[in-house]
C-alpha cells in the first residue's frame, strides 16, 4: 500500500507534473463535452480537418515572434475561428456538401502550413511539439488560458444547450420552430475551434481528434441521455489524461500518445462490455434468440 502511495505522489513533487495533470484534466473534460456534439452530429471529419487547418496560424505565429510569447496561440486561435466559419460559409454559399467544403479548406490550409514550415528552416524542429503535444511544458499562464477560454466554452454550451440539442437530434423541428440554425452552427464551429486551440499543447494536432471523439463515443455506448453522456465523457477524458500522464512519467512514453491510448483502451472495454450496446451483450442476445423454444 505504501509503495502504491509513493507511485501516486512521487510525480507530484515536480511542479511541472502538477501543472500537466491539471491541464490534462481540464482539457480532457473540455474536449469530451464539446466532442459530444461532434459524435452526435457525425462531425469527426470536421474536427480532424480543423485541427490540421490551424497549422498555418501556428507557423505564422512562430515566424512573427520566433516562438516567444503568446503569438503562436493567438495566431492559431484566429486561424481556427476563420477556418471554421469559412467551412460553414463555403458549404452553404457554394452549394456544395459540407464534407467537400471541409476537404477543400483542410487540404489548402494544411498545405499552406507545410509550405510555411518548410520555409522556416530552424523553426521546423520547434514546431514538432505542436504536432504531437507537449503537456509537460504547460506553464501557469497556459493553465489560466485553458481555464478562462475553456470556461467560456462550457458556459456557452450551457446557455444554448436546448438549441444545440434540438439541432443535433431533430433539425427539421428546429427549422419549424425557426431556430437560427445557421448562426448556431457557426457558434458551434467556433466553440470547436477554441477547444482545439486551447487543447493543442496537451495532445498536439496529430492526436487532437482522438480526444474530441473517443471519450464521447465511449460514453455513447454506456448511456442514452445527453447530460449523462456529457458528464461521463468529461470524466473519461479527465481520467484518460491522469492515467496517461502517469504512464508517460513511469514508462518514458510520449505524453499525448499515452493519453490517447488510455482513452482508446476505455473505448475498447465499453465496446466489448457495455450493457445493451456492447459486443458481448449483443452476441449473447443473438445466441439466446437462436436457441429453440423449450417444450413443457
Amino acid at each position: 500500500m505504501t509503495q502504491l502511495w509513493h507511485l501516486l505522489t512521487d510525480p507530484l513533487a515536480y511542479s511541472f507534473m502538477v501543472r500537466s495533470l491539471l491541464a490534462a484534466i481540464l482539457v480532457g473534460g473540455l474536449c469530451a463535452v464539446v466532442g459530444t456534439y461532434i459524435v452526435l452530429r457525425g462531425m469527426a471529419f470536421f474536427g480532424d480537418a480543423l485541427a490540421h487547418a490551424i497549422l498555418p496560424g501556428v507557423a505564422v505565429g512562430y515566424l512573427v515572434s520566433g516562438g516567444v510569447g503568446n503569438a503562436v496561440f493567438w495566431w492559431a486561435l484566429v486561424t481556427a475561428i476563420l477556418t471554421a466559419i469559412g467551412i460553414g460559409t463555403l458549404s452553404r454559399g457554394a452549394q456544395i456538401k459540407e464534407d467537400t467544403a471541409i476537404g477543400i479548406i483542410f487540404a489548402g490550409m494544411f498545405a499552406l502550413g507545410i509550405a510555411l514550415i518548410s520555409s522556416a528552416g530552424s523553426y521546423a524542429v520547434d514546431l514538432t511539439h505542436f504536432l504531437f503535444g507537449d503537456v509537460l511544458g504547460v506553464t501557469g499562464a497556459d493553465l489560466w488560458r485553458i481555464i478562462i477560454l475553456g470556461g467560456a466554452v462550457i458556459i456557452t454550451i450551457i446557455l444554448f444547450y436546448k438549441e444545440f440539442l434540438l439541432l443535433s437530434f431533430d433539425p427539421v423541428l428546429a427549422a419549424t420552430l425557426r431556430v437560427p440554425a445557421r448562426l448556431l452552427d457557426n457558434l458551434l464551429f467556433v466553440l470547436i475551434a477554441i477547444t482545439i486551440v486551447v487543447s493543442l499543447q496537451t495532445v498536439g494536432i496529430a492526436l487532437m481528434l482522438a480526444m474530441l471523439v473517443t471519450p464521447p463515443a465511449t460514453a455513447y455506448l454506456l448511456t442514452r441521455r445527453l447530460p449523462t453522456m456529457m458528464l461521463l465523457a468529461a470524466g473519461l477524458g479527465a481520467v484518460s489524461g491522469i492515467v496517461g500522464l502517469y504512464l508517460s512519467y513511469y514508462f518514458s512514453l510520449a505524453s499525448g500518445a499515452a493519453i490517447v491510448l488510455v482513452s482508446t483502451f476505455f473505448f475498447i472495454l465499453s465496446f466489448a462490455l457495455a450493457p445493451r450496446r456492447g459486443w458481448l451483450w449483443r452476441r449473447r442476445r443473438h445466441a439466446n434468440q437462436a436457441l429453440p423454444p423449450q417444450t413443457p
